[in-house]
């Protein structure tokens, strides 16, 4: 798969396939987008006191990021749960520029997430584990893992991946919720919201990041 990197309107990196004719992050701001929908609309919107937090597409690993520097701030306790069936490769990576846009200890951070092994739990450090599973999303066994507290659904859009969007994972992953448990997407399509709410999740619409008039919060009741 041929990506490119290409730098958003906040200063943040992010990658570009030509060949789908889509990024990984809204060229309107990576790190913004990352911060408002995953961090300030999902994580810190959600508090269970030791949450387990799963990702779709790990991708670029700025969700993680992100996520990592909160549960540090917080002094939470965070399993990071993430799959990813292509990960980037080792240029990617030392392309991208995260952690010197926030702090020395940002990079350190962004290097640990992307140096540990995949398919195996790793303390980043005391406030997060990480496990990146390689996998395919249709064809995972959540039972696998442990029941989850907020969902990063952060795969391509819907009309670059809609075998990622259907109603089977969206009940796939409201079974593998615990009551509570919350969604959160960048898309706001009407048909991916009554998905999820025939899958069983309450839905919110809610004003979108830079670029975007809405996003998607749903919850598991």
């Amino acid at each position: 798969m041929q990506r490119k990197i290409v730098t958003t309107e906040d200063g943040s990196k992010t990658l570009f396939i030509p060949g789908m004719n889509e990024q990984y992050h809204s060229v309107n701001g990576a790190l913004t987008e990352s911060e408002y929908v995953y961090i300030d609309k999902g994580y810190r919107h959600n508090q269970s006191p030791k949450p387990v937090v799963l990702e779709i597409g790990f991708g670029t690993g700025l969700n993680a990021l992100l996520t990592a520097i909160e549960a540090e701030n917080e002094k939470r306790k965070t399993t990071y749960i993430s799959l990813e069936k292509y990960p980037i490769e080792q240029t990617e990576i030392e392309g991208l520029n995260y952690g010197s846009l926030i702090s020395k200890h940002a990079e350190e951070l962004f290097a640990a997430l992307h140096t540990c092994e995949w398919n195996l739990k790793t303390q980043i450090s005391p406030y997060f584990d990480l496990l990146k599973l390689k996998t395919d999303l249709t064809q995972f066994s959540f039972d696998t893992i442990p029941s989850v507290d907020v969902i990063y659904f952060d795969a391509f859009g819907p009309d670059k991946q809609p075998e990622m969007w259907n109603e089977e994972i969206f009940r796939k992953l409201f079974r593998s919720c615990n009551p509570g448990a919350n969604l959160v997407t960048y898309s706001a399509k009407g048909e991916i919201r009554r998905r999820m709410e025939r899958s069983g999740y309450t839905s919110e619409l809610l004003p979108g990041p830079p670029g975007k008039r809405q996003m998607l919060r749903a919850t598991r009741p």
